[in-house]
């Protein structure tokens, strides 16, 4: 995939206090997504714009736009990926 591509399916990330403790109890990021990205999609532009394997993605539509819980191997990856995109 390219990064174009990519960063048109990834928004932005999506940071409340809720989803900020999901970062260190369940090694989750929530990100803003096109409203079309299906999961392994959502997967592959994950892999292409933060070179992180996701291991799971769960999507729910909301009044903000379509919502991605991407989790990941180990709470050291979130919290580093975290601390790249500007959440921590």
């Amino acid at each position: 995939m390219r990064v174009e591509l990519a960063s048109k399916i990834i928004l932005n990330p999506y940071i409340t206090e809720k989803t900020f403790e999901l970062v260190e109890t369940e090694k989750k990021i929530c990100f803003i997504v096109e409203k079309t990205a299906s999961k392994s999609t959502i997967k592959d532009a994950i892999n292409t714009l933060y070179e992180q394997k996701a291991v799971t993605v769960n999507t729910a539509r909301t009044i903000y736009g379509k919502k991605a819980f991407v989790e990941f191997e180990s709470v050291d990856i979130a919290r580093n990926l975290a601390t790249k995109i500007g959440m921590l």
